[in-house]
């Protein structure tokens, strides 16, 4: 008798045990009934290929990248989409029945599909944006304000020469500030978005001033430990829209998972609480 094989997938990265995927996974697959398993694997750089080029035969049908290896990832797919070349990282793999791997980034795509969800009225061509940092997820949130029309993006980051990298990539729609001049961004936008990773439970809190937020200004934080960051507190003090990080995780998650299970999941509160439980 013959039998479908179940199909696997799972999160890479070291750490991992802190990942919230696998839960929303888990709640996903049995939400829509679906057979299937979602694993949460530590692998270390050096062995990163080797994982990867044997998961396939293991019946695994992709997995999600995390940190610290979504930029390693681009040598060793096969085929890179267009917004992962330009990202320079990817978070989502496929391994595709012809034998190649596929490496994408979805992490755009979440960040604006939280931002609808949460701040319904916001309208990219009305104003600037201001963000805070330039890795990664940066470079993702950059990479989808401009492709939905935002007309200008003040950029700063601790160290400068990767904002200058930002701008150079992505051309003069970027604007690059000091560190030390990052509070006068925001006076004039009209989403501030930190992508860095100040805020996050045991790593420094922020010190830009945000003394310049103006009422109505949409701000969200990619940080999602917690949930309500210092940041965000203070924002919504001011009569800011707020939006919190974790929105994006579960919306990043949906191209991935319908890629690999063959039905396009929800994000809704049930979704949210899953990845919180």
């Amino acid at each position: 008798m013959t039998q479908t094989k179940i199909p696997l997938a799972g999160v890479i990265g070291a750490p991992i045990a802190h990942s919230k995927s696998p839960q929303l996974q888990h709640h996903w697959l049995k939400t829509l009934g679906l057979k299937g398993h979602y694993i949460p694997m530590h692998v270390e750089p050096e062995d990163l290929e080797k994982v990867l080029r044997t998961l396939p035969q293991m019946g695994f049908v992709g997995v999600n990248i995390t940190i610290p290896h979504k930029e390693a990832v681009l040598k060793i797919a096969d085929m890179v989409t267009d917004r992962a070349t330009l990202i320079g990282a990817a978070n989502t793999i496929i391994f595709r029945k012809d034998g190649k791997i596929q490496a994408d980034n979805t992490d755009g795509y979440g960040f604006l599909e939280n931002l609808k969800a949460g701040a319904p009225n916001w309208v990219p061509q009305s104003g600037p944006a201001a963000i805070i940092g330039a890795g990664g997820a940066s470079r993702a949130v950059v990479a989808s304000l401009l492709d939905a029309g935002v007309p200008e993006i003040m950029l700063t980051n601790r160290t400068r020469v990767r904002a200058d990298r930002v701008a150079s990539d992505f051309g003069n729609r970027v604007q690059v500030y000091d560190w030390v001049q990052a509070g006068n961004m925001l006076d004039d936008a009209v989403l501030t978005v930190n992508t860095s990773s100040l805020g996050m439970i045991g790593k420094p809190e922020m010190r830009i001033p945000l003394d310049g937020l103006r009422r109505g200004t949409v701000v969200t934080d990619l940080v999602y430990t917690p949930l309500k960051t210092r940041f965000l507190a203070t924002a919504e003090e001011q009569g800011c829209v707020v939006v919190d990080g974790l929105g994006m995780l579960l919306h990043q998650a949906v191209p991935g998972f319908e890629r690999w299970f063959g039905q396009r999941p929800v994000v809704d509160s049930a979704a949210r609480a899953a990845a919180l439980r």
